[in-house]
């Protein structure tokens, strides 16, 4: 019964983290990008995710995305925020799997 809480946490937990980067991503690329506007957004999302418990996470997609969110929290400049959403975007698609096509073509005709 406890591996169902733990794993109901952490599914709980990466929910959230995933939802405050994706409106953070979002705000941060907007055309019309508004400081205060940000600001007001990450705190309000803030607020929710102290009502999240913790998990320790292990995957380096993970990690990489709760760093985002401390990132965020700590308000740092734009730049930094928009280097590192871009950093967590390249993470998450290495994940998938990509078929290479033709390979066993090009060795036939060598």
């Amino acid at each position: 019964m406890n591996q169902v809480t733990d794993k109901f946490k952490r599914v709980k937990y990466l929910r959230a983290l995933e939802k405050f980067a994706k409106s953070a991503i979002n705000g941060l690329k907007r055309d019309d990008f508004d400081e205060s506007e940000f600001r007001q957004r990450v705190e309000k999302n803030a607020k929710t995710m102290e009502k999240v418990e913790a998990v320790y996470l292990d995957q380096p997609y993970s990690k990489a995305l709760e760093d985002f969110i401390n990132l965020l929290i700590k308000n740092a400049p734009k730049e930094e925020l928009l280097k590192t959403a871009n950093l967590l975007d390249k993470l998450k698609n290495q994940k998938t799997y990509k078929k290479e096509k033709h390979k066993n073509k090009f060795k036939d005709e060598d």
